[in-house]
């Protein structure tokens, strides 16, 4: 049973790494034929996998010290699933980002070969050198005449149309990439170690690169986001982007680094960890507790890995709907057109409707993620079935709700971001002020969601429920980052686009699917956040069973210094982040306003930026300040298990899960809402781009970088690290 268990795993992700790898290969045939558009491309792309190397040589002696004191402890099987799982995750970050530096410029030549001539012959902006009270040349932009841009909900052009296919081929490669090397590094360590416990280790060492990777590539990208923001846009008064401002270079290497690099790892590690709970729990558990001979066993270790490959399948039918250049679109949109009611859809998704089409694609995949998991459950368990079918739909449903209640909280579309961007009429102050109001309002139906799939899941089915209906949020992964990724792409043709100094309309494009791409991911946001908090739960609860704790006494004077230190870390990691990034940023504004002040020319476009120097910055930034938070997420606990006892530190776990989703959710939300009332002033609300309004509403957003880019992401990573690493050394306490 458990050799059929590993091959239909590997299976799975054989067939997520051939979909990457055909979509690869018609990736690579749509050439950059614009010399500048393709040199910059080169430069972001050596520039991203330069640090991605150095990240990398310091975090393999880090990994090779905890395997020997694995070996040590508990043998050499948890050593060798803890390489393999901070190996898979490396390799994940590393093609992940291969993959976006190389087709971000290919977004951006999609974007102007699709357009029509006169729109290519545009004039470009004209620049004109204005004198600021600090006696600095500066240039204005007087935009010249474009075309329209695409509407948020409309067809799209050609030259859209184009664009979309490019960036959404490179997020769906990330995305299968992810998911396959997931599920074949299980099936790889479970073929070998046939053993649950020792697998949990994997997840360990999926997890420790994930917190290096996304603490590192937050602060790198923040760092220079934030310098290139202050002293471009609000200082010197110039556009995103602009090729003049030093930082520019890395503040778009940046994006690579943390978004698709350190979003990948993140949501690796979940994926992952997800699973390994499930098997954990599902191993031995029972739905008669007391009756002989009734544990699940191999049933309850099968299922979730059964759900996770089936995930698999339903992201290929979803990204299948999206993109022309997946294998078979055409079969599968001629297939679906033919059901009730579907050959509408499919028409609007053929003529260009890209919000649509992402929407589309990833409730397809949910609906038969939905109905595969009936099949799956009626298989498994018989009698149990729908109780454990309705715990995995109830996780899938509260994930998707927190999704749209974090869209409505952070999209300018909705009164809550609108109410920010109305508040910068008074200043940088109450923009902040507002800001942090909405994110912490913006837990309250969350975390109660969060506490009704809790319940539901536990009362049909127990935590071995709970713990499916984490598996079943993230099981279509494949198609949730596909779409999460293609956003960063997107983003970066922008920044290409104006560094080449394309006609104006080729922005227009790539913001507008950038804008999409923001919209979109707040289904994804949610599905993390969720996750996080029921696979955290999960683990905490394999822990105890590892550990043999019947339960957690709040009146053993133990476990509630367990508790307040662990309420206290996401606190403590919070800080650290955070004041990196704000370190780094300093630098890089110091260092931006050097170069405006001293190299001639700079500002009217004769001087040429030191961008290398800005580079050197945030990597310099990035790995010095990635250290102290990611050991001391896998130190505390361990230390707080020897010295305190295995009581304290579950008391620990449990008060860094409700702090640490409290914060996640606080961070992301406030940091969105900053990002896009940012944008809806750029949009020409509240006075428009220039205006005392906007530079409030920057200021705001810098706030924000940090939180929703840098801190609050890894706190999801960082309580799922604590607990699984107390449950791989449980037989220690």
């Amino acid at each position: 049973m458990w050799l059929f268990l590993v091959f239909i795993t590997l299976v799975s992700g054989a067939a997520a790494g051939w979909y990457a790898w055909t979509v690869y290969q018609k990736l690579e045939e749509a050439k950059i034929g614009h010399p500048r558009v393709a040199e910059l491309s080169e430069i972001i792309h050596g520039g991203a996998m330069a640090f991605l190397k150095k990240e990398y040589s310091w975090l393999a002696p880090f990994v090779g010290v905890v395997a020997i004191l694995l070996v040590a402890a508990l043998g050499l099987g948890a050593a060798f699933a803890f390489v393999l799982g901070a190996l898979c995750s490396a390799t994940a970050g590393w093609i992940g980002m291969y993959v976006a530096t190389n087709s971000n410029g290919r977004t951006t030549y999609a974007a102007l070969a699709g357009m029509p001539a006169e729109e290519k012959a545009a004039p470009k902006k004209a620049k004109k050198a204005v004198e600021l009270d600090k006696a600095e040349a500066v240039v204005e932009e007087e935009p010249a005449p474009a075309p329209e841009a695409p509407k948020s909900e409309g067809i799209l052009s050609a030259a859209a149309g184009n664009a979309l296919e490019v960036a959404f081929s490179g997020g769906s490669i990330v995305g299968m990439v992810v998911v396959g090397l997931g599920l074949a590094g299980l099936a790889v360590a479970y073929l070998f170690l046939n053993d649950v416990t020792a697998l949990t280790a994997f997840g360990m060492g999926a997890s420790s690169i994930a917190l290096f990777a996304r603490v590192g590539g937050g602060i790198y990208t923040k760092a220079a986001d934030v310098g290139a923001d202050l002293v471009g846009k609000v200082e010197a008064g110039i556009p995103e982007d602009d090729p003049r401002n030093p930082a520019v270079i890395a503040d778009n290497v940046g994006d690579n680094v943390g978004d698709i690099a350190g979003m990948g790892a993140d949501l690796f590690e979940s994926y992952v960890n997800s699973v390994l709970a499930a098997m954990a729990i599902g191993a031995v558990y029972t739905f008669t507790p007391g009756v002989a001979d009734s544990q699940l066993g191999l049933w309850g270790i099968g299922y979730p890995m059964f759900l996770a490959a089936w995930g698999v399948f339903a992201s290929i039918v979803g990204c299948m709907m999206i993109s022309q250049k997946a294998p078979f679109a055409g079969k599968v949109r001629a297939t679906i057109a033919k059901l009730p009611g579907m050959a509408g859809v499919v028409k609007r998704i053929e003529d260009g409707d890209a919000a649509f089409a992402l929407r589309t694609g990833t409730f397809v995949a949910g609906g038969l993620m939905i109905a595969g998991t009936f099949v799956l459950s009626v298989l498994f368990f018989f009698s149990n079935s729908f109780n454990v079918f309705l715990s995995v739909t109830s996780g899938v449903l509260a994930g998707i709700i927190i999704g749209i209640v974090t869209e409505i909280y952070t999209s300018g579309d909705y009164r809550f971001v609108q109410a920010v961007s109305a508040s910068s009429d008074t200043g940088a102050a109450t923009v902040i002020l507002s800001g942090l109001s909405l994110g912490m309002m913006s837990t309250g139906i969350p975390v109660l969601l969060i506490c009704l799939s809790t319940l539901i899941s536990y009362y049909l089915a127990g935590m071995f429920g709970v713990a499916v209906a984490a598996v079943g949020m993230l099981s279509i992964t494949g198609i949730s980052l596909s779409v999460d990724a293609y956003g960063p792409i997107a983003d970066n043709a922008g920044g290409i686009a104006e560094m080449s100094e394309l006609p104006e309309g080729v922005r227009k494009i790539t913001d507008h699917l950038d804008a999409i791409g923001n919209t979109t991911a707040a289904m994804g946001k949610g599905l993390a956040i969720g996750s996080a908090a029921l696979t955290a739960l999960a683990l905490f609860v394999a822990y105890s069973q590892a550990a043999h704790i019947d339960k957690i006494d709040i009146m053993n004077p133990y476990v509630i210094v367990g508790l307040l230190i662990g309420g206290m870390l996401p606190f403590i990691f919070c800080s650290l982040s955070i004041d990196a990034v704000s370190k780094a940023a300093g630098s890089m504004i110091e260092e931006v306003r050097r170069q405006f002040r001293e190299i001639p020319g700079i500002m009217d476009g004769t001087g040429k930026p030191d961008s290398n120097r800005c580079v050197e910055i945030s990597t310099h930034a990035a790995l010095t300040q990635m250290i102290v938070p990611g050991v001391m997420a896998i130190a505390v606990p361990v230390l707080v298990g020897f010295l305190l006892g295995k009581e304290a530190l579950g008391g620990l776990l449990g008060g860094s899960i409700v702090t640490g989703v409290m914060m996640a959710l606080f961070m992301a939300n406030s940091g969105g809402a900053w990002d896009n009332a940012k944008k809806y002033i750029e949009e020409g609300h509240f006075n428009g781009k220039g205006s005392a309004n906007h530079a409030a509403a920057v200021v705001g957003d810098t706030v924000g970088d940090p939180f929703k880019d840098t801190a609050g992401p890894a706190l999801n990573i960082l309580i799922k690290l604590m607990t699984v690493v107390a449950l791989v050394l449980a037989p220690l306490f």
